[in-house]
């Protein structure tokens, strides 16, 4: 059976980009989402301003969450490739190493 560590790189460095960008988004729904109660009129004029605001601030936080979440699972599969693909690296070398370095030549075949 044979495994192509190439393909397992590029999985890696897709999900580490991936991380990057969900990194990207969470600091953007924390810190670039923020609507203050004063955006809803001055003095709150309007009866549903505080419902709207309230509103505003749970989706914020659901927001956060989910990215959040995403972010963990993301971060535990990008690990877990890693992992496996390391692995699988140790074991092609051992295999090399008991069938004399990889160069098909038993050792001092050519001594």
């Amino acid at each position: 059976m044979r495994v192509d560590l190439s393909a397992l790189d590029e999985v890696i460095r897709k999900l580490w980009t991936l991380l990057d960008d969900m990194d990207t988004a969470g600091t953007t729904s924390r810190y670039n989402t923020e609507i203050t109660m004063s955006a809803f009129g001055g003095n709150c004029t309007f009866l549903e301003a505080g419902d709207l605001f309230s509103a505003h601030k749970d989706a914020k936080h659901n927001l956060e969450k989910a990215i959040q979440g995403l972010h963990g699972l993301i971060d535990k599969f990008g690990t877990s490739t890693s992992k496996v693909k390391d692995k699988y690296t140790e074991q092609e070398y051992a295999n090399k190493q008991q069938m004399g370095g990889g160069s098909g030549a038993k050792k001092n075949e050519w001594d």
